[in-house]
């Protein structure tokens, strides 16, 4: 699943989702590097 973070204040990485952990933030992978972050929340219209 393609999933977007938020890592400081304005920068987004998207990749591929590998866990999800217990403080609320997720780790995705792209390519060979693993990222840490807070997950982007969909908008409503």
């Amino acid at each position: 699943m393609l999933r977007t973070i938020v890592i400081g204040t304005c920068v987004q990485v998207q990749g591929t989702l590998e866990k999800e952990l217990d403080n609320g933030r997720i780790l995705i992978r792209v390519g060979n590097k693993v990222f840490e972050g807070l997950p982007v929340t969909k908008k409503a219209a």
